[in-house]
């Protein structure tokens, strides 16, 4: 019985948790891709319509997610904001914006996931440990589970920085495509802002994303420097931060912009190269930790199971006879 109350209880506490992440993720994109308040954007589409409907109509009309969870969502984030560190808020606000924004998620919550995805891992694990045949011993459990516990928490901090270095690696093979474009778009007459936007829709990757945001963040009335520069401190890329400052000091000395592009094209694609050779180089290394744990074994037993089975069969009669 108590086996039984305890797995309920793990059940209930795994299912929330998921049930919070899944909530904060959807809460957080909500806030960020909408600035109309949906019940009152129901409300003036029931209007032109001509249907006489009261906002407390509209309200009900919401789903219970975003009627009810979502407003406790809310208010717990806004706790959990008063008592977590101003400097850590800012390190994970500038590590989300490393990684993209994935998910569309604020610092609060992504601190949250953590403490969830803890929940998550030690809670599935001591439910496995409750519903095992056979009972698991207490200094198992504690150290599974408390194992477990420990990756839970520390996986989402991974996962972001595995994203991190992914979108570092895709902007770091675009670049020099995207600097022989810009070089071609400004030898032909157009300017920096318009090559930029032909490289933005020529392709649909980081890189792309990252040229259209700028030239759209230029149109609101930044100016240019202002927005390479935060365009380079969004991604921390060296060879884009190189970029960038020839691209500034270019313009400040009266270079030729179209010859400073075709050099940073060639330097860009000579560090891709050196790049490449680097993981290469790094690759032996890496497979050793898999070829002695998996690899080797499998010889191992191949080469010697015939052997012991012959040496057992010879020595086996006389072993057994002592």
């Amino acid at each position: 019985m108590g086996n039984l109350i305890g797995t309920i209880v793990v059940l209930l506490v795994v299912g929330g948790g998921v049930a919070l992440v899944v909530l904060g993720f959807r809460y957080s994109r909500r806030k960020q891709e909408e600035e109309i308040d949906p019940v009152m954007a129901r409300l003036a589409e029931a209007t032109q319509r001509g249907e006489t409907v009261s906002l407390e109509q509209i309200e009900l009309q919401q789903p219970f997610t975003e009627r009810v969870l979502l407003p406790i969502i809310e208010k717990i984030g806004e706790i959990s904001t008063r008592f977590t560190p101003q400097k850590l808020l800012q390190e994970t606000t500038l590590k989300l914006e490393l990684a993209g924004n994935p998910g569309r998620i604020d610092a609060a919550t992504f601190l949250a996931t953590r403490f969830v995805g803890a929940l998550i891992f030690g809670g599935g694990l001591l439910m496995i440990s409750l519903l095992s045949a056979t009972p698991w011993s207490l200094g198992r459990k504690v150290l599974v589970v408390g194992l477990f516990t420990v990756i839970g928490f520390f996986f989402p901090q991974l996962w972001l920085q595995s994203r991190i270095n992914r979108r570092q690696t895709e902007v770091r093979k675009a670049l020099p495509d995207a600097l022989d474009l810009l070089t071609i778009c400004v030898e032909a007459g157009l300017g920096f802002d318009a090559a930029m936007a032909k490289v933005a829709e020529k392709w649909e990757n980081e890189l792309s994303l990252m040229f259209g945001r700028t030239i759209r963040e230029v149109q609101l009335g930044k100016t240019q420097r202002e927005a390479l520069r935060d365009m380079a401190d969004r991604i921390a890329l060296p060879e884009l931060t190189s970029f960038v400052a020839a691209v500034i000091q270019s313009q400040i000395l009266g270079v030729s912009l179209a010859k400073v592009l075709r050099i940073q094209s060639d330097q860009m694609r000579m560090k891709r190269r050196q790049f490449a050779e680097e993981l290469a180089h790094k690759a032996p290394v890496k497979m050793i930790i898999p070829m002695a744990l998996l690899t080797f074994p499998s010889i191992m037993i191949i080469l010697m199971a015939p052997a012991a089975f012959q040496i057992a069969g010879a020595f086996g009669p006389m072993l057994g006879g002592f």
